[in-house]
Order: C-alpha cells, then structure tokens, then sequence
C-alpha cells in the first residue's frame, strides 16, 4: 500500500533523508518546512508546504489527506535556552492535535536516546532531554497510532552503511553509542510499514557487530 507521508522538519539533517527514504519505498513524502529552509535537488520536486507549526489553520490544511506524519522537527543549537520547550514539547503537541483534528492517526516521532533522563550532559541546553520527554508523552497519551524512535549519537556518515545492523532495544535499554542519520530515516519508513511498531518506543544504535534484522523481527524477540 502506498502511504501519503508528511515529514516535518523535512529541511533538517534526519529530516530530508527520511524524505528521500519515504520516496524510496514508493510512498508519496509532503515536505512541511519554514519559510527560510533549503531543500537537497533529490526533494525539489516534492509536494512541499512552508508554514510556522503555531499556525494551527495552516497546519491542518498541510496535513489533511495524510496517511501518516513524521515528526523530525527538533530544537538547534541556541543560545535561547527555550527552544527545546518550544519545539520538542509544545510543537510536538501542536502536530499532534492538528492530526487529532483532521484525521491522520498513524505517527512516527524521533526523538532522542536517553530521553527524560535528568542526569545527563544534553540538558544543560535547555533541559532538551526532558522536553523531548514531555513531547513523548503527548503522543503516547493520545488516541493515535504512535511509534517513537529514539536515536543515538547522529552520524553524518553514508559510506559502508549498508554492511551495519541496527541494534533496536525496547524504552530505557540504551544510553550510549551512534547510528548514521540515513539509517535513523530508514527505521522511521520501516516503523511506518510495520504494525508491530505501533505503541512502541524503539531505541536505535548501528555496528558492524551487529546483525542485519528487519525491524520486525527484532520487535518479535522482545
């Protein structure tokens, strides 16, 4: 079945790979972006939509008629120490209600591997851990069909991919390791393939040491 997938933050470093992947596999991507965002020339011919997320109308409008969304939006690097509040909490509930209101009810959130650990480095940017927490749990305390992804340390890395498994752990197993941001978009595409991802939070990190396994069936094992 080919799904209508809308991405946002479809600009941003995990974001557009999840584009490409999302066109990939043959689904249909929506590329909803700010005003001032740049896209790869692999996605300039995508359906894209440049709106702000507190901008409620133009939200649902972007999102009516999707099977499924895809949150890749994250707070960068600030000296405004509110930014992971705005963006990793509150735009989250923001996109979560818009597809509450018009109808999409499968979603795909990347979030972060420790995420809600207090005690950790990351937080002393603005509590970015906590918030992204706090935005979790907006979507897991909704009626929609929810997967979240948690990665660990982002890589840039494209090269030699192919030949590294991902390892996949259920909530809280993880704190530690990395995986290639193309890697991460592609865990995002399968969760949206994969009934057996819906409810779940998935903890990812990649090796060489590591098996190559479907998403399924490492879910299977769990």
């Amino acid at each position: 079945m080919t799904l209508n997938v809308a991405i946002s933050g479809a600009s941003g470093k995990t974001g557009y790979r999840i584009a490409e992947e999302v066109q990939a596999r043959g689904d249909r991507p929506k590329l909803l972006l700010r005003t001032e965002s740049k896209l790869p020339s692999s996605l300039a011919r995508c359906d894209q939509h440049r709106l702000s997320l507190t901008d409620s109308s133009a939200l649902d409008a972007a999102l009516t008629g999707m099977d499924a969304l895809v949150i890749a939006t994250g707070a960068r690097p600030s000296i405004d120490l509110t930014g992971p509040m705005r963006v990793d909490a509150w735009g989250v509930q923001r996109q979560v209600e818009s597809c509450l209101r018009v109808g999409v009810r499968r979603v795909v959130l990347v979030s972060s591997l420790c995420s809600g650990r207090w005690r950790h480095p990351l937080n002393l940017f603005g509590l970015i851990l906590v918030w992204k927490r706090v935005g979790e749990r907006v979507l897991e305390t909704s009626s929609l069909d929810w997967t979240v992804v948690r990665p660990g340390g982002l890589s840039e890395r494209e090269e030699g991919i192919e030949a590294e498994g991902i390892r996949y752990s259920p909530a809280d197993q993880q704190d530690s390791d990395s995986i290639p941001r193309r890697l991460v978009a592609r865990c995002c595409v399968d969760a949206l393939h994969t009934p057996s991802a819906i409810g779940r939070v998935i903890e990812v990190t990649s090796g060489r040491d590591q098996p190559l396994i479907s998403l399924d069936e490492a879910i299977a094992t769990w």
